[in-house]
């Protein structure tokens, strides 16, 4: 995961994305738990720019596994994405705590644009930027 964003799609890759979100929201109904089948949804969701319920389901999953980086990785995305800055710097602390470390990708992913615009992210930076050790 981690490389969630909106794509443009055709109009048969919509339908076809609307089925497999219909189907996984049916798995996931019946099986809360069910944790690929979520992150899954939560990522199909995204694509189809169905932001509010991609945080929803990034909520779940960051309940069901806490000590998982990408979790919180996906859910400060999904909190960029609905534009909750705090949210998303509070998550995107947790997940390095937990251990993420993709430092460039976030530099860069879509999904935390606005977020990276955001006041919060410098002191997210300076974070990052003070936990680096030069390799030699």
């Amino acid at each position: 995961m981690g490389q969630r964003r909106k794509v443009e799609l055709t109009g048969e890759e919509l339908r076809e994305l609307d089925v497999e979100i219909s189907f996984l929201a049916g798995l996931t109904r019946r099986d809360p738990g069910y944790v690929e089948a979520l992150q899954l949804l939560g990522d199909n969701y995204t694509r189809r720019g169905r932001y509010r319920e991609g945080l929803e389901v990034d909520e779940q999953l960051a309940r069901l596994r806490p000590a998982d980086p990408m979790a919180h990785y996906n859910l400060a995305c999904s909190y960029a994405l609905t534009l909750q800055p705090e949210a998303a710097f509070a998550a995107l602390n947790l997940a390095i705590d937990r251990g993420f470390r993709d430092f460039r990708w976030l530099s860069r992913d879509p999904d935390l644009a606005a977020f990276r615009k955001h006041r919060l992210y410098r002191q997210l930076r300076s974070r990052i930027r003070a936990m680096q050790v030069e390799v030699r």
